[in-house]
């Protein structure tokens, strides 16, 4: 069975990626913090599934937590086929009242740790010819004239993940950005932010957000924007010169970054 690692197992779209690849026949390595958590997740997949699964708590912003991880992805005793880079978060509040650690911390968990994970994954994945990385970004990075931190990071990520497919065409390996927008998870109330006044036509579920992603990569695109009104928004986003973005967030969020 071919094995896939996924970071950020045991909640939202990480937590969606682990029980659709166990379906569909993968075993799992299952990466993210709580041991309890990802334990009880590893015995529910196995149960149901009949896969292995492999529980690794690791904290991504620890260097040597970092490493275990990384020598697991690079293993060629045990070669993890799919790399799923999901865990991430965000913050809330403006830059100048948020200890400049907490935006070091981000940095290193939503930047960082994709940054050695895809490192570690695509040079075996180079040598045996075959392997996908998905790396999860956000709408968010389309639009980071916004001065979020969070959203320049994930910037970051869509751009790190399609320049990365350039040069590993025809090797057999693929590198995807997946930037979903909002998707109920954990990830606001986490993060401290209030959502009650989203409208509901702009809410999406894990389970969409990953099969579309599945979908995209095997299709052989190199970002995956799930729902019709995100793509639609991006579309327009483009269009729009940056000066006037730059206008449009002033006035809509004066008093924030």
């Amino acid at each position: 069975m071919p094995t896939a690692l996924v970071t950020g197992a045991t909640s939202g779209i990480g937590n969606a990626f682990a029980r659709r690849l166990a379906a569909e026949g993968f075993d799992l390595v299952i990466v993210a913090r709580d041991a309890e958590r990802l334990t009880a997740l590893a015995e529910r997949l196995s149960a149901r599934h009949g896969i292995h699964v492999e529980v690794l708590p690791a904290d991504l912003t620890d260097a040597g937590q970092l490493a275990t991880v990384e020598k697991r992805v690079g293993s060629t005793d045990q070669p993890v086929e799919l790399l799923v880079n999901n865990a991430g978060f965000g913050t809330s509040g403006t830059f100048w009242d948020t200890p400049a650690e907490k935006f070091q911390t981000q940095l290193d968990l939503n930047v960082a740790a994709v940054l050695r994970l895809t490192h570690a994954a695509v040079r075996v994945m180079r040598e045996r010819g075959r392997g996908d990385v998905v790396n999860v970004s956000s709408v968010a990075g389309f639009f980071a004239v916004s001065g979020s931190t969070y959203a320049a990071s994930k910037a970051w990520v869509t751009a790190f993940s399609e320049g990365l497919a350039v040069p590993l065409t025809g090797t057999g390996v693929r590198i995807m950005a997946l930037c979903p927008g909002f998707t109920r998870t954990e990830f606001h109330e986490r993060a401290g932010l209030s959502m009650s006044g989203m409208p509901k036509a702009f809410w999406l579920d894990t389970h969409t957000v990953v099969h579309e992603a599945l979908a995209d990569l095997r299709a052989g695109r190199t970002v995956s924007i799930p729902g019709i009104q995100y793509k639609a928004l991006v579309a327009v986003g483009r269009l729009i010169p940056r000066s006037l973005q730059r206008r449009i967030v002033t006035r809509a969020a004066p008093d924030r970054t």
